[in-house]
């Protein structure tokens, strides 16, 4: 199936190439290879053709015969770009599984999947490489003509430059200049990844020898002494740990910067400079090369690697801080040992950088990352190294799937539960995790799912036996779980003890923390400042012009921002409605806890991570590297806090209300409240310190609430999938979810309505809806879904999804249809 027969090749004979264009068509389009391309075409490369009247792309051949298309002439391709495939075959049945699962086109699967610089297009813009210092000596006449344009022009379309050159492909000509770091695409000139550096200084190894030392000091101490306290204060560092940082040196000795870079002149010392981790320290780095398991984490290896001779799949349930990372380790060994790959998954790079480095420095040049904050050079740098197969190890986001591995041992997704894996828009629509599973079976792998919150789905395929199962049910080192104490909001407004939106148990934490020089977190998972802005007199509230939701006000914008579309409008002080000058703003979110706090800790360094606050160029390193450096007292964060972080200081979390979470009308909100409220917890005293965690919340009698705080994963788990199975949802059902849009509420209502009962015809009492969602306008488009809930042992998902693409394609034939955009979501949640 993954093997494609080679096709003889001869100067005269006609061939045919089906190719897949980066775009949104139902169909593949062929076209004839001109036959001095015959030699040269193959699947997996990229062809230049023309589609439509004028516009030229950049395409993958699928397939080649010598069969023509019946229904249309095929025009030639233009040229070929490559002299090996740049996609496998491996790749092209993943993108097809992919396409068919999700209910998507195969362009689409292929605009997510390729980077930008391998997807040339007409329209698609070229702007010179800022960061790369161009020898105009070196370059071709053309090459120099597209730069000269472009110091002019600083963006340009390729078919500007087509225009410029007088010829009508100059994708090849791009292409080169783009492999020689000329130009960048512009609209993948995202912000480049830079790690993290710290300059290390080392004593020059002639030092070495006690009686060269012994000689130095006294000239030193005579006409440098503050140089003789650094280098003092050098020699005792290093008895006690291998690495030292120039600001730990500035710090130990009080000698200051200048009598460090003296005696760097003098060669005293050398200053080395060496990437580092944003999110743990400096001394945990040596030990990892020489860690071992403990008795539990050698048991659960063993079960794993036992569990994989039969099962494809095996899930690892193990309390936050337990040390699933080392598990991963000594797994990734094993596969490098029998010369496989590994995919890493993680659910947001910006937030786990701390593992990349302990992988990279465990692993070297044989472990690659792959992520949105690479730009389009680095994200082809690394496709190419990954099907050279020079990267044994990958790192990334959930896009790293569609990377072209060759032969996949392992893929470890580590945090499964997370919706992050899940991409909403655009199309596919697919969840990483799924996906990988697929993927990792294409290459006779293994997967391994972690996680302290498993989502139910993975828990209930371990429990019924289709994956394996692994426990850890201590944390690594012995460290205890965080004490966790719930306070009523209710009881503390009534004793009048609470202060702001703070009680008397939490503001005396934060106290006690600080008074300790310890570190805290609190999480409130809405961020801006108010979230309704509200009219005392009439109760006008202001919303969104393109969207049904109401406006959030920020403090630090002045402004009312549509958290949906990106709308903002002034914040106004007079009622638009009724004229009174009565306005107030209802309920709080990170801004204004910041706000607050800051009143009533004058004294503290507070710090806010938010979407908002983490947008601009390496703001998010930035508030991180703080945080380790103890810069930072008190962290204010969304979701954002609850993912990845790993600081030894932080002893205490508050969860300022825990409601937001409990209270939402999904059938997951039980399930992901529990996995919120457990990691958030999981951030405190992770390394020696028991840490404690403060729930906020108006009904602390809630069954979730006393289910955290018991740790009762289990408990949950039976309640929730006894109410799932009884209302018909996963994992017992499969969903598929039918999103119509259109710009006029009432063509929406009847076009709805139609296509409820023309699939109600095949699937009867299956299908549920039209209804509005809980955001029925976005950006000027009404919304109406419609809900299908398919049996797992009754019809066929396949036939299911065949059927359900013919009632859209003879919907979409209607003029009823005119306007309207459909898109399916499977396993939408």
């Amino acid at each position: 199936m993954l093997e494609f027969a080679e096709i003889e090749h001869t100067d005269r004979k006609t061939l045919f190439a089906e190719v897949i264009l980066p775009l949104s068509i139902s169909k593949n389009y062929t076209y004839r290879v001109p036959f001095e391309l015959n030699d040269a075409i193959a699947i997996g490369k990229r062809v230049v053709v023309q589609f439509g009247k004028s516009k030229l792309y950049t395409a993958i051949v699928k397939e080649i015969s010598a069969l023509a298309p019946e229904k249309y002439e095929a025009k030639y391709i233009i040229d070929i770009l490559d002299d090996r495939p740049v996609v496998t075959p491996h790749q092209l049945y993943f993108w097809q599984w992919v396409a068919d699962y999700y209910m998507c086109n195969i362009g689409e699967v292929m605009n997510a999947a390729l980077p930008a610089a391998l997807k040339l297009a007409s329209e698609t813009k070229i702007v010179l490489n800022t960061e790369f210092e161009i020898d105009r000596t070196t370059l071709h006449d053309k090459e120099y003509l597209i730069v000269e344009a472009l110091d002019i022009q600083p963006e340009l379309t390729i078919s500007d430059i087509a225009k410029l050159l007088g010829q009508k492909t100059v994708m090849p000509i791009l292409k080169l200049m783009f492999e020689k770091n000329i130009i960048h695409i512009s609209e993948e000139v995202s912000e480049r990844y830079k790690p993290r550096k710290r300059t290390f200084i080392v004593l020059n190894p002639v030092y070495n020898n006690p009686d060269n030392l012994r000689e130095l000091f006294p000239i030193l101490e005579k006409r440098a002494p503050k140089q003789a306290d650094a280098l003092l204060a050098f020699i005792k560092l290093s008895r006690h740990q291998k690495t030292i940082t120039k600001n730990q040196l500035v710090e130990e000795s009080g000698a200051g910067e200048s009598s460090i870079k003296s005696l760097i002149e003098k060669e005293i010392f050398f200053a080395e400079e060496k990437n580092v981790s944003r999110l743990h320290f400096e001394e945990d780095l040596d030990s990892i090369n020489n860690f071992e398991l403990s008795e539990q984490q050698a048991e659960v290896l063993q079960s794993i690697n036992e569990q994989f001779k039969e099962k494809d799949v095996t899930l690892l349930h193990g309390v936050t801080s337990s040390g699933k990372t080392q598990i991963y380790i000594r797994l990734i060994e094993e596969m490098m040992r029998n010369d496989r790959q590994v995919l890493y998954l993680l659910p947001e790079i910006a937030l786990t950088t701390h593992i990349i480095e302990r992988l990279r420095i465990y692993f070297g040049a044989d472990i690659g990352v792959y992520h949105s904050r690479f730009n389009d050079n680095e994200r082809v740098e690394v496709w190419q190294k990954v099907l050279n197969n020079d990267y044994k190890v990958i790192l990334g986001a959930r896009s790293s799937v569609f990377l072209p591995f060759n032969d996949l041992g392992l893929i470890i997704v580590d945090e499964e539960h997370e919706t992050s894996y899940k991409q909403f828009d655009p199309a596919p629509r697919y969840n990483a995790r799924d996906a990988a599973i697929f993927l990792a079976n294409t290459h006779q792998g293994k997967v391994l799912l972690g996680s302290a919150t498993p989502s139910f789905e993975s828990y209930h395929n371990a429990r019924t036996h289709k994956y394996g199962f692994a426990e850890l049910t201590e944390r690594y080192g012995g460290v205890q779980l965080p004490d966790v104490e719930v306070v009523s909001i209710s009881l503390e407004t009534k004793q009048k003890t609470i202060q702001s939106h703070f009680t008397s148990v939490l503001m005396d934490g934060i106290k006690l923390a600080l008074e300790n020089k310890e570190q805290v977190i609190l999480f409130q998972n809405r961020r801006g400042y108010a979230p309704v802005l509200m009219c005392k007199i009439c109760a006008y509230t202001p919303k969104c012009i393109n969207c049904d939701v109401s406006l959030t006000y920020h403090k630090s914008s002045g402004k009312l921002h549509c958290h949906y579309c990106g709308y903002r409008e002034d914040s106004p002080s007079i009622c638009p409605a009724c004229g009174s000058t009565h306005l107030e703003y209802k309920g709080f979110g990170t801004e204004k806890i910041e706000d607050e706090l800051s009143l009533l800790l004058p004294e503290a360094r507070i710090t806010r991570m938010d979407l908002d606050t983490t947008r601009s160029r390496n703001s998010l390193q930035t508030i991180l590297n703080n945080l380790e450096e103890k810069k930072i007292d008190i962290l204010v964060g969304t979701q954002m806090v609850a993912k990845g972080l790993d600081f030894s200081d932080v002893t205490l979390i508050g969860i300022i209300n825990a409601d937001s979470l409990l209270k939402f009308p999904d059938y997951r909100a039980n399930e992901r409240s529990f996995q919120m409220l457990a990691q958030v917890s999981g951030r405190a005293g992770r390394r020696g310190k028991q840490g404690k965690v403060v729930i906020q919340t108006y009904d602390p009698n809630h069954r979730v609430i006393k289910q955290v705080i018991a740790n009762d994963y289990n408990d949950l788990y039976a309640i929730e999938m006894a109410e799932r199975k009884s209302f018909k949802y996963p994992p017992f059902y499969r969903i598929i979810n039918l999103d119509i849009k259109h710009k006029h509420p009432e063509v929406l209502y009847n076009q709805a309505v139609y296509l409820a009962n023309e699939l109600r015809k095949h699937f009867g009492e299956r299908v549920i809806g039209p209804e509005a969602p809980l955001i029925s306008r976005i950006r000027n488009y009404y919304i109406k879904s419609i809900m299908l809930k398919f049996e797992k042992d009754g019809i066929s998902i396949v036939k299911a999804k065949a059927i359900l693409k013919e009632v859209i394609v003879q919907f979409q034939t209607t003029k009823l249809s005119k306007g309207s955009i459909v898109q399916p979501d499977v396993d939408p949640y």
